[in-house]
């Protein structure tokens, strides 16, 4: 069993160290540029995913509503996989494939951010989340794994992991929305020193 533990720890760790080697730091300069921009503009961040992904959506609103390290004002984040009246009734009611899509029609504004996760990028309501946000004039950013699947295209930032099994691939997006939430964090907690 230690075996075990001691070759998955070590796959992390080697999949961490491609994204050093990837200009991933340059792709997450950019998605923190696009978020900060929103919210100092009064714009909220809509996060969303499935399953894993619908827990980091949540753990990523929790940290911004909430505070991650320091002291600032709360930030608009909605995190749209929250909501079960929401989800429930639109999925029993219509689809599931566009319970995210018709959230962002109701919470989205142009200058706003979508932040989709999808460790495929293929999850039918994340990519229709994403086209609606495109068509309302969203700014669209996807954390994923290998090459981004559907949301490749529909991304102005695509966060794409070098995993391609979800366990792995969410080990590593926890890292990247962990260093995402401190650095917006820190924008905020500078902005508000007066």
């Amino acid at each position: 069993m230690t075996c075990r533990l001691g070759e998955q720890i070590a796959t992390l760790i080697a999949g961490l160290e491609q994204l050093a080697g990837l200009g991933f730091a340059s792709k997450v300069d950019r998605a923190v540029d696009l978020i900060i921009a929103a919210l100092h503009s009064g714009k909220s961040l809509l996060v969303c995913g499935n399953g894993g992904s619908a827990s980091d959506a949540l753990h990523i609103s929790g940290e911004l509503v909430g505070r991650f390290f320091r002291e600032r004002r709360g930030l608009p984040v909605i995190c749209l996989s929250a909501n079960p009246a929401v989800l429930t009734a639109w999925a029993n009611d219509v689809a599931f494939d566009s319970v995210f899509a018709r959230q962002v029609e109701a919470f989205g504004q142009p200058g706003g951010v979508l932040w989709c996760l999808s460790t495929s990028g293929r999850s039918k309501n994340v990519v229709a989340a994403a086209v609606a946000a495109k068509r309302l004039g969203l700014s669209v950013i996807s954390l994923t794994g290998r090459g981004g699947g559907q949301l490749a295209d529909l991304s102005d930032v695509l966060l794409d992991v070098p995993a391609d099994a979800t366990p792995r691939a969410q080990e590593m997006h926890i890292v990247v929305y962990h260093f995402i939430c401190e650095r917006v964090e820190d924008a905020f907690a500078r902005s508000e020193i007066v």
